[in-house]
């Protein structure tokens, strides 16, 4: 079983950045394919980004790529999100997900289904 606790949301104007942490709990948490969703008020829950168990594995939605950037740390249980440049239309509860057991690749890894175990969300709200 997996635990996830995000943090590091906040109030931030546009242009400005946040970065976003995902503790997760378990000694399995190298194998499991991380990913940040987040889910606007009103809208469904949207594919953010994902790493798999290598850092360089990784894969963006369109929307922040160039913007983003999701990394992990093995030795500390935790995913990052690095997010810069933001835009009022970034506002949303942010959400980590843990997929097991996944050593292949992560691009198409984006639908909520896929993935076995979520934390409780962060809010992000930028100010325009």
């Amino acid at each position: 079983q997996v635990q996830l606790v995000e943090s590091g949301g906040g109030l931030v104007q546009a242009g400005g950045s946040l970065r976003l942490s995902c503790a997760a709990s378990g000694r399995t948490f190298s194998s499991h394919a991380m990913a940040w969703f987040r889910q606007a008020p009103g809208k469904e829950r949207e594919f953010v980004a994902a790493i798999g168990w290598a850092a360089s594995n990784t894969f963006y939605a369109d929307s922040v790529k160039g913007r983003f950037t999701i990394s992990r740390d093995n030795a500390k249980n935790t995913v990052y999100m690095q997010m810069n440049s933001l835009k009022p239309e970034d506002t949303a509860v942010y959400y980590c997900a843990a997929k097991g057991a996944w050593f292949g690749m992560v691009r198409g890894l984006a639908r909520t289904e896929e993935y076995d175990h979520w934390g409780q969300g962060t809010q992000v709200t930028v100010s325009s």
